[in-house]
């Protein structure tokens, strides 16, 4: 059996069930009552109707009702249901690094166990993929409970391996999950992104809201060596020693332009984006996400 505590913190996990999860692409589920599926009513059967309430599409508001009780309701029909998320976790070789208590990979482990597990106690369905050159391990879209425990397994068994090949990943994803849904990526990037935003645009195209968690260590955005280093490569059979200070500001300008190249791919194809330090607190980390979520789609 695996170690659930290893991913699963249990004091990290009672303050993730009090934030607010009311942002947009992951409203549907997160919360009791809050299952209305963002792609019912294509194609069903109408089941019943239920009284109007602020949010609800315009669009199914039942104006032949309104017209004879003067009340506002909306169509609701056999498709509508709880959310459907596939997890994506990187667990390549490069998600190994780490300076910190936890690395890159024990870290992205833990954002996919803490957000199954509040799925799944909102009777949502969740469905895992470790990847690295390709699927190593799939945990098929379930909602029990128990379920929690089979994705557990397949962060803990899945150790850092190969390098990424994030494209065949997201195209495999794409063509295997026919229902819309969430999805959600978990990886440090460190991939090619012409192939990234390739994959990411073919999973918008079939119709899925997109998340995108970006996972790096201090090192790797500060670059803080001073003294005399040898830097080794994860998935790249190359060394390099040499001074650190020398390279550090050239370094931090290619970090920025990289960011802005992720940032700027993500937006254009409406993917929500979020860096994540492994230093931060996960329950701190995704409360500042998803507060900075909901601020924004309040505005708009």
């Amino acid at each position: 059996m695996p170690d659930s505590k290893r991913f699963l913190h249990p004091e990290t996990i009672r303050r993730i069930a009090r934030l607010d999860v009311r942002a947009r692409y992951i409203v549907e589920g997160f919360l009791s009552g809050a299952h209305r599926s963002p792609y019912f009513g294509q194609s069903v059967e109408f089941v019943q109707h239920r009284e109007y309430t602020k949010g609800d599409d315009l669009r199914r508001i039942d104006w032949k009702v309104w017209a004879k009780q003067d009340r506002y309701y909306v169509k609701q029909f056999e498709e509508e249901t709880n959310l459907r998320c596939t997890l994506l976790v990187d667990v390549s070789n490069s998600m190994r690094y780490g300076a910190g208590a936890l690395n890159k990979y024990e870290y992205g482990c833990t954002v996919a166990a803490s957000l199954a597990w509040l799925l799944l106690r909102q009777q949502d369905a969740v469905g895992c993929v470790a990847f690295d050159s390709s699927s190593r391990v799939t945990v098929p879209i379930r909602n029990a409970r128990s379920h929690l425990n089979s994705i557990i397994q397949s962060l803990d068994v899945a150790a850092p391996k190969d390098k990424t090949d994030l494209f065949g990943v997201l195209r495999q994803v794409a063509e295997t999950t026919p229902r819309r849904g969430l999805i959600v990526l978990i990886s440090d990037l460190l991939v090619d992104r012409p192939g990234l935003f390739k994959g990411l645009n073919l999973l918008r195209q079939r119709g899925h809201d997109v998340l995108l968690f970006h996972v790096m260590d201090d090192d790797e955005l500060d670059f803080p060596f001073n003294g005399p280093t040898r830097f080794e490569g994860l998935e790249l059979d190359e060394r390099l020693a040499c001074n650190p200070r020398a390279l550090r500001e050239g370094y931090l300008a290619a970090l920025g332009t990289y960011l802005d190249e992720v940032r700027r791919g993500c937006a254009k194809y409406v993917v929500d984006y979020a860096l994540l330090r492994t230093s931060q607190p996960l329950d701190a980390a995704l409360a500042a996400y998803l507060s900075n979520r909901l601020g924004m789609h309040g505005r708009n």
